[in-house]
């Protein structure tokens, strides 16, 4: 099929940094003076480094990573997203961001339990999940890991040595091993584990009533000569046992453990060794010698304290970095995970555009898009970019303002895209037919709830400089951004503080000053990665036939699908969850008056009996103004795949082959588009009109598009073969 010209028509350039350690756009690209184009082995190298067409390569690519190291002076831990210099290796931490980490772990699950819940924010239960991140939790998940390493040595341990079911257990508690040793061969991922243990241990014999919160002996039950039911208490050491001896199934495991932790740790203490142990084999059968009680308490204290500031710390290092990761996350989930087809692919560039938009390096960006974007081969074009975190200071500069006072954490965003950078890297990308999706920095001010009390007014008047420019046609502001968890519920409950009672036990306070709670601060994901990861989907055939089932062309991408027209949002919805019950007509009135950039909407919705929980999309619109309002982006995409499919098809621009393709005749391609206006992905539908005219005298081919009586004209520099 000759459709086939064109394989791809949804490419995705994210204009963000990722991570600073890995290579990026520009430094692959290198020094294009004098160069024209980059060379197929240059694409193919930054294909290979920078593109990615899943989350999970994205995470294996970039390997997102916050670093961290103790500061004796302060006796605290610093956290930073770039790797520090001058600071030897031994005595730096990694943190890496990736499908195990409990924190990005944490917010996923908390995206998708909306999703299949359906549940708007206001009824949605955040702390059931935030406590993900809990020491509490944390244990839970290392207790499931505990079961599966005891079974899997016990079974080991009665296999004799050559037995080959014995070797695949020996890899398969090899891999177990390396899991467990990345929490201690890290002291920071010891402490929730410390915690937790030091209250199992303390803790064991607390009732509810605080009057019999006595102090602990452990004991076994007997049953005397009468028939007496009695409690005593277990031996000390040295004393003979009166409990089954089933020591013998762990002791191997206890003596793997100490000595794995002996081999990675030079410089480690008893006290983790038997922390480790403790952690990750089951509680011995034998009662523990003698616990320090009130030692043990200030030792819970704390590690909860440090636990604590050293998490908050975190949490206020990597809340940029897990918005971006969340973003790239979100972009990929609105194309359903078993479908195949036309897959949304994603460049990163892995640098900031403040950097990328620089005289300096804007050549680059040239060069490369050059190369994908203005040649007869279509497989590495990139049609659409993504750009986060502008700020909302529409006067904002590439050089910020110094900050003189310590504010609000975050707030004014240090890491937000000044509008004079975005402007310049879109007067680049319009050259090149990219449309960039943009949206404003994230916060409560641009979130579903702002937006329903204040309308898109506040957005609109940030974008009024940005209209009516050579650019504005490849400028699409998405509003607004998305909340994971709303900052006013974004607290972490830990854990209580510890005290010793009358009766030399310990318990847990009851005080309200002694809860220890910790705040996210708020979790928000940036519209355009959405806006941009569905309109990627809607270009797959494979993807509207699943949300249409019928109607739709096979081998037809879906440049002219129109997202806003009759059912086509309830269909082609996103894959985020409800935020709010929706806008009131005033808002929705504001909203249609104004038909400004692409504005997601969250409504209560029936498609064919079926409720829609899912947010979907009311506008979809650039800055440019035409016939009396902003213009619908579709037709911006389409008139660049028709001009595309003419240079290929024409012999770029030859004006016999041009008379061919607009030609009546059944084969040519303007009446096999016609022959499918019917579909739900045709490129000229019933009502839109294409045609063309020749100026000989100038050497231009004039297209003519109208969309539904919308026009828009194309001039094309016509490839004649003769000396005229």
């Amino acid at each position: 099929m000759a459709e086939s010209i064109i394989r791809q028509t949804n490419r995705t350039l994210l204009l963000e940094e990722i991570n600073p350690e890995k290579r990026n756009l520009l430094t692959l690209i290198g020094d294009v003076r004098g160069m024209d184009s980059l060379s197929d082995d240059k694409i193919r190298e930054i294909n290979e480094t920078l593109l990615v067409r899943s989350f999970g390569e994205f995470l294996e690519k970039f390997d997102p990573t916050i670093y961290s190291f103790f500061n004796a002076a302060t006796q605290s831990v610093v956290y930073t997203e770039e790797k520090p210099a001058g600071i030897p290796e031994n005595m730096l931490s990694a943190v890496h961001l990736n499908l195990h980490n409990d924190f990005l772990k944490m917010l996923m699950t908390l995206v998708e339990t909306k999703r299949s819940q359906g549940i708007i924010n206001a009824d949605f239960r955040f702390e059931k999940l935030t406590e993900m991140i809990s020491p509490r939790k944390v244990m839970e998940d290392i207790r499931q890991i505990r079961k599966e390493l005891q079974y899997s040595y016990s079974e080991y341990a009665k296999l004799e040595d050559g037995d080959p079911y014995k070797l695949d257990l020996g890899d398969k508690l090899n891999a177990m091993f390396e899991e467990a040793s990345a929490n201690y061969q890290n002291l920071m991922a010891m402490i929730p584990l410390a915690i937790s243990d030091i209250r199992t241990r303390l803790l064991l014999g607390r009732t509810k009533e605080k009057e019999e919160r006595k102090a602990l002996a452990l004991g076994v039950l007997t049953m005397s000569e009468e028939g007496e039911l009695k409690v005593i208490e277990a031996p000390k050491d040295g004393e003979a046992a009166l409990l089954p001896l089933d020591e013998h199934e762990n002791a191997g495991l206890i003596k793997a453990l100490e000595e794995d932790y002996d081999a990675l740790n030079e410089n480690g203490s008893s006290y983790v060794r038997q922390l480790v142990v403790r952690t990750f084999c089951p509680l011995s059968s034998k009662a523990e010698a003698e616990i320090d009680v009130r030692r043990e308490v200030e030792h819970y204290n704390a590690y909860l304290e440090f636990y604590k500031n050293a998490k908050e710390d975190f949490i206020r290092a990597v809340k940029p970095l897990a918005e971006k990761l969340l973003g790239v996350w979100a972009f990929f989930e609105q194309y359903p995970k078993g479908l195949k087809g036309m897959r949304p692919s994603m460049l990163v560039a892995n640098v900031r555009n403040e950097l990328l938009a620089s005289s300096l390096n804007l050549p680059k960006l040239a060069a490369y898009l050059n190369t994908v974007n203005e040649k007869n081969d279509y497989s590495d074009t990139v049609w659409y970019a993504v750009l986060p975190s502008v700020s909302l200071d529409e006067r904002s500069r590439m050089s910020g303002a110094r900050e003189r006072f310590r504010g609000r954490s975050g707030s004014p965003k240090s890491d937000s895209v000044s509008v004079e950078s975005m402007v310049r890297t879109a007067d680049l990308l319009k050259d090149y037919g990219v449309q960039c999706f943009y949206s404003y920095e994230t916060g409560d001010r641009t979130s579903f709830n702002s937006m329903a009390t204040s309308g898109v007014a506040f957005f609109d008047e940030r974008c009024q400089s940005l209209s009516g420019k050579s650019f504005s046609e490849y400028l699409i502001p998405c509003v607004p951004n998305f909340t994971i968890i709303p900052k006013e519920k974004s607290g972490v409950r830990l854990e209580s503080r510890m005290l010793v009672n009358e009766h030399e036990a310990a318990e847990l306070s009851e005080a309200k000053e002694d809860l220890l709670k910790l705040w996210i601060d708020g979790i928000y994901i940036g519209a355009a990665f959405v806006a941009a990861g569905l309109m990627a989907a809607c270009q797959s055939p494979e993807y509207l036939k699943e949300r249409f089932r019928r109607g739709v062309d096979p081998e037809l991408p879906g440049v002219r699908f129109d997202i806003e027209s009759g059912n086509n949002p309830l269909r082609a919805h996103t894959a985020m969850s409800r935020e709010i019950t929706g806008f009131t007509n005033s808002v929705k009135e504001d909203i249609k008056r104004r038909g400004f950039g692409f504005v997601f909407s969250s409504e209560n919705a029936v498609l064919e009996g079926e409720d829609i929980n899912a947010v979907m999309v009311y506008k979809a619109r650039n800055l440019k103004l035409s016939e009396g309002g902003y213009e619908a982006i579709y037709k911006t995409q389409t008139a660049n795949y028709i001009e595309r499919i003419l240079r290929h098809a024409t012999g770029d621009f030859k004006p016999e082959n041009l008379a061919r393709f607009f030609s009546n005749h059944p084969t040519s391609r303007k009446s096999l588009w016609l022959a499918r206006k019917d579909k739900v992905n045709a490129i000229l539908d019933a009502r839109d009109e294409m045609d063309y005219e020749i100026d000989e005298a100038a050497g231009t081919c004039f297209v003519e598009l109208s969309f539904h009586g919308s026009r828009k004209r194309l001039e094309l520099l016509l490839n004649r073969g003769d000396s005229a």
